[in-house]
C-alpha cells in the first residue's frame, strides 16, 4: 500500500494502536452502542447489556478518562449521574458504523438489521461507509498510499496538487459518478 510502511512496531506514532487503547474490548464498544441508542444511566447500561456491574463501573471509568463520555449530575435528580456522549465520543460513530456494517456481512450468519439504521431526511438506509478522498471520490485499497509528511501533495509527476475544500456533513455526492471518477 504505498512508497512507505509504518513502522509497525511503533505504538505512539500510530492512531490505530492509541484507538485500540482505549476502545479494544468488546464491552466499551457495547456501551458505546447503547450509548449512541440513548443510554444514558448506569443502571439502563446494567440491565440492558446484562454486563457485570464492577466491569460496567471500569468501563465507565475508562470511557470517561479518555473524555469519550462525560459523567455529569441528572437534571431532574442531582444526585444521580448520567454518562454523555463528548464531542471525541461522538466521532466514533462512523467506526461504529463501520465495524456494523463489517459484522452484517461477515458474521457467522447473515444479520437481518431491525430495526434499520436510516438516513433521517429520506428514511432510507444508509449507504456502506466509505474511504472518501479529499474532495469526495470514494476511494479502494489500490487508490491509498503511504507516504512522508513532507510529500503530501506532491504527485508521483513531480506536479503539485492543492487540497479542494472536501465534503462536508449534510453535502449530496452523486455515488454513481464518484465510483466513475474513482475508477478512472
Amino acid at each position: 500500500m504505498g512508497e512507505m510502511r509504518e513502522p509497525l512496531r511503533e505504538l505512539i506514532d500510530c492512531g490505530l494502536p492509541q484507538a485500540l487503547e482505549v476502545m479494544g474490548e468488546r464491552w466499551s464498544f457495547m456501551i458505546l452502542r447503547a450509548s449512541f441508542n440513548g443510554l444514558h444511566h448506569f443502571e439502563e447500561f446494567l440491565s440492558e447489556l446484562g454486563i457485570a456491574r464492577n466491569i460496567l463501573s471500569n468501563r465507565l471509568a475508562k470511557l470517561v478518562e479518555h473524555r469519550i463520555l462525560k459523567r455529569e449530575p441528572c437534571a431532574d435528580d442531582r444526585r444521580k449521574i448520567e454518562y454523555r456522549l463528548t464531542d471525541k465520543g461522538l466521532d466514533l460513530l462512523p467506526a461504529m458504523i463501520a465495524l456494523r456494517q463489517w459484522g452484517q456481512k461477515y458474521g457467522a450468519e447473515f444479520v437481518t438489521e431491525d430495526p434499520v439504521l436510516v438516513d433521517e431526511r429520506d428514511r432510507l438506509p444508509i449507504g456502506l461507509v466509505s474511504i472518501l478522498s479529499h474532495d469526495g471520490r470514494i476511494l479502494g485499497p489500490m487508490d491509498l498510499n503511504m507516504i512522508a509528511r513532507a510529500d503530501v501533495g506532491k504527485r508521483s509527476d513531480g506536479s503539485m496538487a492543492e487540497a479542494a475544500d472536501g465534503l462536508a456533513r449534510g453535502d449530496v455526492v452523486d455515488l454513481e459518478t464518484a465510483k466513475r471518477v474513482a475508477a478512472g
